[in-house]
Order: C-alpha cells, then sequence, then structure tokens
C-alpha cells in the first residue's frame, strides 16, 4: 500500500504493460484513470480493476496526440478526484522500417504518438502539479532510447527524444516539488506485440521455429530472460512513491544487464 490515497493516470492502459501498471497501481492503493483510445478497453480494464482491488477507478477514450482531448482527461480526473499525484505516461506505437523504405505518414505517427503525445501530458498534468506542489511523472521508454534499434529508427528517435524530454522537464518542474523519471524496459518476450506478431515474423525471416526465436532473443540477456510486466511496475511503484525523493531526470533501465548505460 505504498501509494494508499494517490491518484494516477495511466494512458495506453486498457491493455497490455499500460494495463498491468494500473492493476499494479491500484494494488498499491491508488486510484486509477484508465485512459487509452480505445473506450472499450478501458472500460473493460477499469471495471476489473475495481472488482478485484475496490479502488476507485476513472476509464476515458483519450488519443494523447490530440490535445484538447489530454486537457479534458486532465479536467474530467480533477473533476473526479480533486488533485493528480502521479501520471504515468505509457501510450506509444511501434511502426518498423528500414530508413530507405519508411514512408513519412509512418514516421510521423510515431513521432506524434510517442513524443508529441508524452509533451502534451506532462505538459498539462504539471500545470495542475505545479499549483500542488508535488507529483511525480513516469514516462515509459525503452531501451531503444539509449542505443539505436535495427531497423526500428522512428520508434528509436522517439525514445531519445523521450529521455531528453524527461530530463528537461524534470529540470523545469524540480523547483515545484515535482519528479520526472523514466523507465526503459528490455524485450517484453510475452507481450501481445511479441506473441501475436513478431515471433511469427521472425521464425519466417530466419527459418527458425518461434521457440528458438526466443531462445536466441533470451540469449542476449545477462539474466538469460526477458522482461516482464511485473518487473516493469515494480520500478514504476518505487519512482512513484517517497521512496525514491531524490530521483530526478533519470533513465532506469529494466533490461536484466543487457543495456548498462
Amino acid at each position: 500500500m505504498r501509494l494508499k490515497g494517490k491518484v494516477a493516470i495511466i494512458t495506453g492502459a486498457g491493455q497490455g504493460i499500460g494495463e498491468a501498471i494500473a492493476r499494479r497501481l491500484a494494488q498499491e492503493g491508488a486510484a486509477v484513470v484508465i485512459a487509452d483510445v480505445n473506450l472499450e478497453t478501458a472500460q473493460i480494464a477499469a471495471n476489473q480493476i475495481t472488482e478485484k482491488y475496490r479502488r476507485k477507478t476513472l476509464p476515458l477514450c483519450v488519443d494523447v496526440t490530440n490535445s484538447q482531448q489530454v486537457a479534458e482527461m486532465v479536467r474530467r480526473t480533477m473533476e473526479e478526484f480533486g488533485k493528480i499525484d502521479i501520471l504515468v505516461n505509457n501510450a506509444g506505437v511501434l511502426i518498423a522500417h528500414e530508413i530507405t523504405e519508411f514512408p513519412e505518414e509512418h514516421w510521423r505517427k510515431v513521432i506524434d504518438v510517442n513524443l508529441t503525445g508524452y509533451f502534451l501530458c506532462a505538459r498539462e498534468v504539471a500545470r495542475v502539479m505545479r499549483k500542488q506542489g508535488s507529483g511525480v511523472i513516469i514516462q515509459i521508454n525503452s531501451k531503444s532510447g539509449k542505443k539505436g534499434s535495427y531497423k526500428n529508427s522512428a520508434y528509436a528517435a522517439s525514445k531519445f527524444g523521450g529521455i531528453g524530454l524527461t530530463q528537461s522537464i524534470a529540470l523545469d518542474l524540480a523547483p515545484y516539488g515535482i519528479r520526472v523519471n523514466a523507465v526503459c524496459p528490455g524485450n517484453l518476450l510475452d507481450s501481445p506485440l511479441w506473441v501475436d506478431s513478431l515471433y511469427d515474423q521472425y521464425a519466417k525471416k530466419w527459418g527458425i521455429s518461434k521457440e528458438e526465436v526466443r531462445k536466441r532473443y533470451e540469449q542476449q540477456v545477462p539474466l538469460g530472460r526477458g522482461c516482464t510486466y511485473q518487473d516493469v511496475a515494480n520500478v514504476v511503484v518505487f519512482l512513484a512513491s517517497e521512496g525514491s525523493s531524490y530521483m530526478t531526470g533519470q533513465a532506469v533501465n529494466v533490461t536484466g544487464g543487457q543495456e548498462m548505460r
């Protein structure tokens, strides 16, 4: 119950890692705003969290690239809860191409969601937190924010930019008692992205089984396994809690030693 009485907004929380983080924050005592571009999945996640953890939830349909919708998300949260203690900026997309074949519209989509969306959410929430004199902003980044990613230039660019944005707004907001950090997960090998797509793609590309694809990626990790939602949620809870009260502007690796910078 390290977050008892706190109010948290989690973007991209209708499924996947965002939903897992929302569940964990609720387990730790927080009321949670489940913001997602898909209202149906947001409502399902919110209902399940309320039923299991008996926490107050608020599902909202939010496109993080739309400044009006982001402002409305903040307004509705304040109307419902009266404060915002935590923002977890998790909404993101990954579209991969080799650089000479990268369509401009795909590039802009990745940058708009992953970087501009982060900026818009942080800006609107920071306006509330500054008046409060407290708050925590956490961006879900990636190991691709620390090292270039093969045939994945837009995603890496957005995540490198996200770390620069995290550091910059951490400096802007430190005088107001607001901390801003990023979490950089490794490969989430049990996530829908891998299970529903990447294993098949790589297996066909390399002429090997999906099990062999997984083993290849696990062998790249010094600790010998993929990153899990719980690994990420553990660090998010720490950064959201008073246990990290002297940390701001950091990009914390959760990569099993695969990335150490």
